[in-house]
């Protein structure tokens, strides 16, 4: 499988070639690390969008991802990216899908919320939001 050179340095916790090998946290911690150069490459003049639908236990970089495991819960923005990726973890955990549990243990067993400890470990941004719906708008 070819992955490019930024994404198996990200994988491989700083060195490319252990893209599968490297410890599962600090890949983590590098996820978060990659978010930091763009958040402070442009500043405050970034939204982020989080599309929270067709989502699957596996990760983008498996040729071959499980289908989806849960109902699309939405769209969510914000200017802060720590807040943002909250929200939405808060988000399955509140959903009533009965995938819901699927997709919980897949995030649960691999410490899924550790890149957001990270990213606000890092002061990229917080962990605190307001959550605005316009769904009725």
């Amino acid at each position: 499988m070819f992955l490019s050179h930024g994404k198996a340095h990200i994988h491989g916790a700083g060195v490319a070639e252990h893209i599968w090998s490297a410890d599962h946290n600090e890949f983590l911690e590098s996820m978060a690390d990659a978010s930091e150069s763009i958040v402070r490459y442009f500043k405050e003049n970034i939204v982020y969008i989080n599309v929270m639908c067709n989502m699957s236990v596996d990760c983008d970089c498996c040729a071959e991802a499980e289908d989806p495991a849960i109902a699309d819960i939405g769209i969510l923005c914000s200017t802060d990216p720590v807040a943002l990726d909250q929200a939405c973890i808060d988000m399955v955990y509140a959903s009533n899908d009965p995938g819901k549990p699927h997709l919980l243990e897949r995030i649960e067993s691999r410490n899924g919320v550790h890149t957001i400890e990270a990213a606000a470990a890092l002061n990229i941004g917080n962990r605190d939001y307001d959550f605005i719906d316009l769904s009725n708008h």
